[in-house]
C-alpha cells in the first residue's frame, strides 16, 4: 500500500463516522466563519477531495466563489480523535457526482431532489490534514496525566499526531 493511498485510509477512519464536519471560511467582514456541513463521501477518493451539498443561493456559496481557502475540522471527543483538514473549494456543477452522492435526506434541504437548481457540490481539495487520536483509555491518560503531575515530569505523548501534506 503506497504512503499516499494509507494517508486517505487514515483520514477516512478517522472522520468516516462523524456525520457533521465543521467548514470555516473567510467571511466578507475578514472574520472566520464556521458552518456544520454534511460531508457526503463514502471514501476519501484518490484526489483527495470531500463533498458536501450547499445551497447555490447561500451566502457561504458567494463566498467560496471568491474566496475558497477553507478548513474541515472533524471531533470525535468519545474516541479522542480530532482531525483538522485544510484546502481549497470549489463549486462544481457535476451532475453525475451528484446523483452519485445523492441521499434521500437531502431532500430535506433540496425539495427537488438531485436536479433541484438550488443545489449546488462543494468540492473540497485537501492540500493539508493533521490529525490527533488517542488509542489509550481515559483511565490510562489519567495516570500519565497523574504521575507527569506528581513527578513534575511533562507527560508522554498521548495517542498520535501526524501532518499529512496530500498535494
Amino acid at each position: 500500500m503506497s504512503a499516499a493511498k494509507s494517508d486517505h485510509d487514515t483520514l477516512w477512519a478517522l472522520i468516516k463516522d462523524i456525520k457533521f464536519g465543521m467548514l470555516t471560511h473567510r467571511h466578507a467582514n475578514g472574520m472566520l466563519h464556521a458552518h456544520p456541513l454534511t460531508t457526503q463521501n463514502q471514501s476519501i477518493d484518490e484526489g483527495a477531495q470531500l463533498y458536501f451539498f450547499i445551497s447555490r443561493a447561500s451566502e457561504l456559496a458567494q463566498r467560496l466563489q471568491q474566496d475558497g481557502n477553507v478548513n474541515v475540522s472533524y471531533s470525535d471527543p468519545g474516541d479522542d480523535s480530532y482531525v483538522s483538514l485544510s484546502g481549497q473549494a470549489v463549486i462544481s456543477d457535476d451532475q453525475a457526482k451528484k446523483e452519485e452522492l445523492w441521499t434521500q435526506l437531502a431532500r430535506a434541504w433540496f425539495p427537488a431532489g438531485v436536479n433541484d437548481p438550488d443545489l449546488a457540490l462543494l468540492e473540497v481539495h485537501i492540500h493539508h490534514a493533521e490529525y490527533w487520536d488517542v488509542k489509550e483509555s481515559k483511565m490510562v491518560q489519567l495516570a500519565k496525566m497523574a504521575k507527569a503531575a506528581l513527578t513534575g515530569e511533562t507527560p508522554p505523548r498521548l495517542g498520535e499526531h501526524k501532518e499529512l501534506h496530500l498535494s
